[in-house]
């Protein structure tokens, strides 16, 4: 989303504890703002003006991992996420609160670099949203 006009403002910070030598859990913190669908990548509809929300939202969540390693550096994880969401108008008012649990499931491969100091994780995920309070 660098080039994009809808510029998260994304920060994320994770620490984690491999619990045995299969088995990782993690904390993740993270805020950002969206001021378009995020299930649109890309397309006429991407950040077209029709689409474009009267202002923005911002969240603030914490997230519980849990990766388990099956093969080799092939893994599987969830992540439970709750955040707690801002609703903000076009003239930088706030006019709501709302909360969500947002899911994520993933299958992904583990590549270590440099004796595993260093390593990138891609990976497929599938999200939900098991909750979500009512939007403004």
């Amino acid at each position: 989303n660098i080039i994009a006009n809808n510029k998260p403002a994304f920060v994320q910070l994770n620490t984690g504890y491999r619990i045995t030598g299969k088995d990782v859990i993690s904390l993740e913190l993270k805020t950002w703002k969206y001021a378009w669908p995020l299930g649109i990548p890309y397309g006429s509809s991407f950040e077209s003006p029709a689409e474009k929300f009267p202002g923005h939202i911002r969240e603030y969540g914490f997230a519980l991992a849990y990766q388990r390693f099956l093969w080799k550096g092939l893994y599987t994880g969830i992540h439970v996420m709750n955040a707690w969401q801002t609703f903000v108008n076009e003239n930088g008012n706030k006019i709501d609160n709302g909360f969500q649990v947002f899911n994520t499931y993933r299958v992904g491969y583990h590549l270590k670099l440099w004796k595993d100091r260093f390593f990138v994780q891609p990976s497929l995920a599938v999200t939900h949203r098991p909750y979500h309070t009512k939007m403004p």
